[in-house]
C-alpha cells in the first residue's frame, strides 16, 4: 500500500497556538503524517518545533484548529478517551526524563503506567508479561545487561536508549522525539538515531522528531518539515530539501518553497 492510499496517523488542520503572553507558537498549520513515516522537523530555536511536537499528545493545548490521531480528535478528547489515545504515543525527551535513582527496569516499566491504576504503579505492581515487554525493549536497544543498574550509573547515550526502550514498552503507534540527541556526543548521537530508524523500519512505528542538524535530518529522515516563526514553510521528501530550501527555512528569506 502506498502512502497516498493510507489513512493519516497524525493530521493537523488549521492549528494555531498563541501563548498567554501573546507569543505565536503555531500559525495555520496543516500537516498530514502517514503510518510508518520518519518525519524530521527542522528550524531555528524558538521557531515552534517543540510546540508542534508537544501538541500531538496534548502536552501543549492548541488555541484553535484540530489534531487527529488515527482519525480521532485528540484536541476534543477527555478522560479515558484521552488516556487511551496517549497510550498510542510514546515520547522521548532531550533530558531523558528518567528517575535517576531507580533501576533501568523500573524506568522502562513506567512506559506501562497508562495501563495501571495509580496505586499499583506506585507500588511497582507490574505483571510478569509487562516485565517481559520491558526486557525485550531493552534487548532491542542492546541494554539488557543493564536491567538492574541504576539509571544514574549510565552514560547520557545509554540513558537516552533507556528512554527509547521505555517508549517501546508502551507499545505505541507513534514515537515523538523532541531534540533527543541535543546533549549527546557525535558517536552516541548516531547510535541513538540508528535505534530510532531501526524501530521505524522493523516495527513500522511512525517517528516524528525535532533535530537541529540538517545533515542528520537528511541522513535518517524520509521527509522534512521546515518551521519558521510558527509557520510551516517547507514539507517534502528529503531529496527535495536542497541547499536553497534549507537556507530559506533558517534565514527567513522570501524564497519559501513548499514541497509536495
Amino acid at each position: 500500500m502506498t502512502v497516498a492510499q493510507k489513512e493519516p496517523i497524525i493530521q493537523f488542520t488549521q492549528v494555531n497556538k498563541v501563548y498567554e503572553n501573546g507569543t505565536v507558537g503555531l500559525k495555520d498549520i496543516d500537516l498530514t503524517i502517514y503510518p510508518g513515516e520518519f518525519v524530521v522537523v527542522i528550524g531555528l530555536s524558538g521557531a515552534g518545533k517543540s510546540t508542534l511536537m508537544r501538541s500531538v499528545n496534548r502536552l501543549h493545548d492548541i488555541t484553535s484548529g484540530d489534531i487527529q490521531i488515527g482519525g480521532r480528535s485528540i484536541t476534543q478528547a477527555k478522560g479515558k478517551e484521552l488516556l487511551s489515545m496517549r497510550r498510542e504515543i510514546g515520547m522521548i525527551f532531550q533530558n531523558f526524563n528518567l528517575v535517576k535513582r531507580a533501576t533501568v527496569l523500573r524506568n522502562v516499566l513506567t512506559g506501562r503506567v497508562g495501563y495501571y491504576p495509580t496505586w499499583k504503579m506506585l507500588l511497582g505492581m507490574f505483571s510478569a508479561a509487562d516485565k517481559q515487554k520491558a526486557y525485550e525493549s531493552l534487548q532491542r536497544v542492546e541494554l539488557a545487561d543493564k536491567v538492574y543498574a541504576r539509571a544514574d550509573e549510565l552514560s547520557g547515550g545509554q540513558q537516552q536508549r533507556v528512554s527509547i526502550a521505555r517508549a517501546l514498552t508502551q507499545e505505541p503507534r507513534i514515537i515523538l522525539a523532541d531534540e533527543p540527541i541535543a546533549s549527546l556526543d557525535p558517536q552516541t548521537t548516531h547510535r541513538v538515531m540508528d535505534d530510532l530508524k531501526k524501530i521505524n523500519e522493523e516495527l513500522g512505528i511512525t517517528v516524528l522528531i525535532n533535530l537541529h542538524s540538517v545533515e542528520l535530518a537528511k541522513e535518517y529522515g524520509s521527509r522534512i518539515v521546515g518551521i519558521r516563526a510558527g509557520h510551516k514553510v517547507f514539507d517534502g521528501p528529503v531529496a527535495s530539501a536542497d541547499d536553497e530550501t534549507i537556507a530559506a527555512i533558517y534565514s527567513g528569506a522570501d524564497t519559501e518553497k513548499v514541497g509536495a
